[in-house]
């Protein structure tokens, strides 16, 4: 009788005598013979950034605090091999390298039964041929059968990066140091190439990933999946860090330790959703914001996604983080292409406030367009709480004016300018003015504002459509839905189909128009329901799965089209509020509004989950009214600003019926954050005391300036106590031998004594006061100041 594989495994594991297999560098990458016919770039190659080993084809990718490690194996298979703090460059890494052969797991061939797949740290994995884990990929053939055998080929250095063509993505126009590694392997049988992409941004400690399949046969193939990145960790011992939530309660820290099994966040909306965020971290389970080892995961994308980590039984931890697959396809034919969207990784040893401080600084450098990286966001009024759909030009002049006023430097005509809007149900796609509320025109409207001496943005939400549109009565078609089936409504509005390019065209010469009239300065751009019944007429029945992500580059390109075209415009994207908080949004976009909840205590925590994926010049973050319409809360106007000042500053009310108390109080908070916007916008940020943990009732943290001589530190509380216990606030990001003030105070203080002794707090609640008022919802601000 014939063994069988598993037999015979067997029958060597008793031969070794159940012996560990220690796998030797020449099993790892094969006889030399196998290797001769890989094409080689340069022999020795070494540059600032990547280290490359011929001999024994080791891909050494260092930043100025971390090393990603990985090795070509055998048969041509990418082995990961280390991801962490930075250590020395050698040739080969063989202790890291080492394996047992496992019995339950198939081997490549009966000549290596030690050489077990489905027991590799692999860089991009197959389904099918022995592991069992998820794939990065899926490839669907012509004969049915989705095997694949991609091998290695050869590789190239290529200094800088460049700008992926249709897509949103990192770049490096500064000279940084940035560099990029592309692997080239392929599979031979069906002739698909597929080029794997790492760029080191060595200054932000971050590492660029991306992936793209090229079809050289004969006959097409479909892309069932495929992802940006797969990372392979060596243990399990991690916290999922995630920011999840739903409308007007957007990313909230959620913190799991990984366990055996599945655990993934994702979006099936078209969109990264409110519920989900494409940020995740996973760090060690002691990690604190101060102090430990995180890695972080991003993507530049808009759409669907998937951010998964998946514990085998040997307790390795695999990350995939891309587009989702569930709602995925992408035929390929011969000579044709897909890129996938980037995928951004970062490591620290030095806790999450690091990898934020890192992130921030590669978003500002190498994402977001360079002309607002470190330009100042103005101060707005939107009037969108303070009239909703009513209004005229008369009133709307009103608030423009008290809003010179005040010194606010932007006015925002929300909804309802257009068509013959009084609520929503109408008139989307019918991006012309309603003579009704502005009778001398939008353009006219727009110089009176101008006249103040403000800016003027605008409302768009160019995406939708209406039944009741001009728009809709001339293309029917152009509405996304199925031929005979019953359409789904949101918000009392429809999508349009942006996979076709007629209709990004059309919408952008109605936009543009609209811009030249106008000299416009700002546009929020809105998009307030998810895609139901997917399906474009303009696509065959077998490539429909290709519409969600064709879709979202209908929406970069009019992006693309309008940034280019009008570079002074200032987008601000929104999604009924952070429904599209992105990295894909904000390369377009470099602000986006952080949620439609403006109730002070509510963005505290929306405000300080963001804060670990993304910067607050990335928050749109207003004062609106009280009772708060989200909530009915009500906070004082001190405690609002507080809040909102940490971000892209601005007010949501009616300015214009404010009483002569709080609009010299709105006067005194905009001066206030004109002195110290640089600070607010682009300081290093510093979370103190999280709301999300313990009882949740303080929040605090602090920004400091580059040179570490202006801070501003702010603490939150919600409740206050009866005969409270001592507090004390300790700062962080303080030179600890220079001196400093604080509020203009006499004393000085080292900084390493408000680092560490911190700073006493007191009650919030005057009991001597003749008027007793509410010490609940409370803020104080610290201006640290060094002493010359």
């Amino acid at each position: 009788m014939s063994l069988t594989p598993y037999m015979q495994i067997s029958a060597l594991k008793n031969t070794f005598r159940l012996e560990k297999i220690k796998t030797s560098i020449i099993n790892l990458l094969g006889a030399q013979s196998q290797l001769n016919h890989h094409k080689l770039h340069p022999k020795g190659v070494k540059t600032l950034a990547i280290h490359v080993d011929e001999t024994n084809k080791t891909f050494h990718l260092q930043t100025d605090h971390t090393s990603y490690i990985f090795q070509v194996l055998s048969h041509g298979i990418l082995g990961q091999v280390y991801y962490g703090k930075k250590i020395h460059v050698k040739p080969q890494y063989p202790e890291l390298l080492q394996r047992e052969m496992k019995t339950d797991t198939p081997a490549y061939s009966l000549d290596e039964p030690t050489f077990q797949i489905g027991d590799l740290k692999q860089e991009y994995s197959d389904t099918g041929t022995g592991d069992f884990r998820r794939p990065a990929y899926r490839v669907l053939q012509a004969n049915g059968s989705r095997i694949t055998d991609f091998k290695y080929d050869h590789y190239e250095v290529v200094q800088g990066k460049k700008r992926l063509t249709g897509m949103p993505s990192t770049f490096d126009d500064t000279d940084d140091g940035a560099e990029t590694l592309i692997i080239h392997l392929t599979d031979q049988l069906i002739q698909l190439d597929l080029e794997l992409s790492y760029t080191v941004f060595p200054h932000q400690d971050v590492i660029v990933r991306s992936a793209n399949f090229k079809n050289h046969g004969v006959e097409p193939v479909t892309l069932e999946a495929a992802l940006s990145a797969q990372l392979d960790l060596p243990d399990k011992h991690y916290d999922l860090i995630q920011f999840s939530g739903t409308w007007a309660r957007e990313r909230h820290l959620i913190r799991t330790p990984l366990r055996s099994g599945l655990q993934a966040i994702d979006s099936v909306r078209t969109t990264s959703s409110p519920q989900q965020n494409p940020f995740m971290m996973l760090a060690r389970p002691n990690t604190t914001d101060d102090d430990g080892e995180a890695f972080g995961f991003n993507l530049v994308y808009s759409g669907d996604f998937l951010d998964q980590i998946e514990v085998d039984q040997w307790d390795v931890s695999r990350v995939l983080v891309g587009i989702n697959p569930s709602k995925f396809e992408w035929q390929l034919t011969p000579d044709k292409e897909f890129q996938t969207p980037e995928a951004i990784l970062s490591y620290t040893a030095d806790g999450m406030n690091q990898l934020s401080q890192q992130l921030a600084d590669f978003y500002g450098k190498h994402l977001v367009n360079t002309k607002y990286r470190r330009m100042e966001r103005p101060i707005l009024v939107n009037n969108w709480e303070a009239t909703y759909f009513d209004f005229n030009d008369e009133k709307l002049l009103n608030i423009a004016k008290q809003a010179k006023h005040l010194g606010i430097e932007m006015f925002v005509l929300d909804d309802g300018w257009f068509g013959h809007r009084n609520d929503d149900h109408t008139s989307l796609g019918d991006w012309f003015v309603d003579p009704k509320k502005l009778p001398n025109g939008i353009g006219a409207f727009a110089d009176e504002v101008h006249d103040l001496g403000l800016k003027f943005g605008l409302w768009f939400e160019p995406e939708m459509i209406s039944i009741d549109s001009e728009l809709y009565q001339k293309h029917p078609e152009w509405l996304i839905h199925v031929p005979k089936r019953r359409k789904t409504p949101g918000r009392n509005q429809y999508v349009l189909d942006f996979s076709r390019s007629e209709v990004v065209d059309y919408i952008y010469n109605m936009m543009s128009q609209v811009i030249q009239d106008t000299k416009l300065d700002y546009i929020k751009w809105d998009m307030n329901r998810y895609i139901t019944e997917m399906f474009s007429a303009a696509l065959p029945a077998d490539r429909q799965l290709e519409m969600p992500h064709r879709y979202i580059l209908g929406v970069y390109n009019l992006y693309a089209r309008l940034t280019e075209t009008y570079p002074d415009v200032l987008f601000e994207s929104c999604a009924s509020g952070g429904g599209r908080f992105d990295l894909g949004m904000m390369y377009y976009a470099p602000q986006a509004w952080t949620s439609d909840d403006t109730d002070a205590v509510e963005r505290m925590k929306i405000q300080f989950g963001t804060s670990y994926g993304y910067p607050q010049s990335m928050m749109g973050a207003h004062v609106s009214a009280v009772p708060n319409e989200q909530t009915g809360r009500i906070t004082s106007l001190e405690t609002r600003a507080n809040v909102a000042f940490y971000g892209a500053f601005g007010y949501e009310l009616d300015i214009s019926k404010m009483s002569d108390e709080e609009a010299e109080q709105v006067k005194k908070q905009v001066a206030f954050y004109k002195q110290h916007r640089s600070l607010y916008q682009f300081g290093k940020l510093y979370r103190l005391d999280s709301p999300f943990e313990g009882e949740g009732n303080v929040m605090s943290w602090i920004v400091v300036d580059e040179h570490q001589d202006h801070a501003i530190a702010t603490r939150y509380q919600l409740l206050n106590h009866p005969n409270a216990p001592y507090d004390r606030l300790y700062l962080r990001g303080l030179n600890p031998d220079k001196q400093y003030r604080i509020n203009d105070g006499k004393e000085t203080y080292y900084g390493d004594e408000l680092m560490n002794a911190g700073i006493f707090i007191g009650s919030e609640f005057d009991d001597s006061a003749t008027v007793k008022q509410s010490a609940d919802f409370s803020s104080r601000r610290f201006i640290i100041d060094v002493v010359e």
